[in-house]
């Protein structure tokens, strides 16, 4: 690594503690001069490290940069050497995900990105991705398991976001079936799973689960602005990053597991509730009953119960 990557580390490891010039150079052996140079390209990249005179650096705990170093330095040790790429912009992290799986990305491989010019959601929907605000990123998995099985990858996506977002806020998630996470009744983040398959054999071959996260997102545009929301949490993105990502490999090792399952039903934001949903074009009202043991939503309509077991519903209030 670089020595302004180097110096990003050791300030992360040390968040709110002033480290000595002198600490820092020897840490990293380098010069004094060197640290000098590296501060300050890390401050030109958004980083809020003050220096008190005759003292040294403090990376200030409300700093906020999402970077690679951020993000590998709070991950679990055994998932530390996962491939993880950052950008300050991109198109969508699933659609460079994507990319990286057709060059062979192993399983774990992590794309973020600070912001998104095309965020992605389902069917075809935009993801306001703002930069500075949102946490977006993207895991490659490599499965082996049939295709059948990826709804479950998504539900234990979910409840890898909301047990982030449990440890590390004082928010209680709810989940909108199928992949959506709400907070006082607000969309805070989306989840984009999809899967390049085997045609013959049925096998997943890869999948690409991407998140959408809104952390502290204001002046949402006009059409989504009484729907969406942020977790308007003093968390940093590479702490809920890092929380997320290791969650999301651990989690999708056993994705079809009872507990993750019933973990899901228990967040519900949509049981008991009127939901609307589209059919042949028309939208059908029906209470939302259970959660099938496969992931389909049970709804009861007038003319009796159906099983949802893709697409997308709205709450009726």
């Amino acid at each position: 690594m670089s020595v302004k990557s180097d110096a990003a580390v050791y300030l992360e490891q040390n968040r709110g503690r002033t480290v000595s010039g002198q600490e820092l150079a020897d840490s990293l052996g380098v010069t004094r001069a060197a640290v000098s140079k590296a501060v300050k390209a890390l401050r030109s990249e958004g980083y809020r490290i003050t220096a008190a005179p005759n003292r040294g650096y403090i990376l200030e705990p409300e700093s906020d940069v999402l970077s690679e170093e951020g993000i590998r330095v709070l991950l679990p040790e055994e998932h530390r050497a996962l491939p993880l790429t950052v950008y300050r912009s991109i198109d969508s992290t699933n659609n460079e995900a994507k990319r990286y799986a057709m060059l062979g990305a192993p399983h774990g491989t992590i794309i973020a990105a600070d912001a998104q010019t095309n965020g992605r959601g389902r069917r075809g929907k935009s993801f306001y991705s703002p930069a500075g605000t949102g946490l977006y990123l993207s895991v490659v998995l490599r499965p082996e398991k049939p295709l059948s099985d990826c709804v479950y990858t998504t539900i234990a996506a979910a409840d890898a976001l909301a047990d982030t977002i449990e440890e590390l806020t004082d928010c209680e998630p709810k989940i909108k079936w199928v992949n959506d996470i709400i907070v006082n009744g607000r969309k805070v983040c989306g989840i984009l799973t999809e899967a390049v398959s085997d045609i013959e054999s049925g096998m997943a071959e890869t999948v690409i689960v991407g998140v959408g996260l809104n952390v502290t997102t204001e002046d949402f545009p006009p059409e989504i602005s009484r729907t969406a929301g942020s977790l308007r949490c003093s968390a940093t993105r590479n702490s809920l990053a890092a929380g997320i990502i290791s969650r999301i490999i651990e989690y999708t090792r056993r994705a079809d597991s009872r507990e993750l399952l019933d973990r899901y039903r228990s967040r519900s934001a949509v049981l008991g509730q009127t939901v609307g949903f589209i059919r042949n074009g028309e939208t059908v009202t029906a209470l939302a009953d259970s959660i099938d043991d496969d992931g389909s939503l049970i709804v009861r309509t007038e003319n009796g119960i159906e099983r949802l077991r893709s697409g997308e519903i709205s709450i009726i209030r």
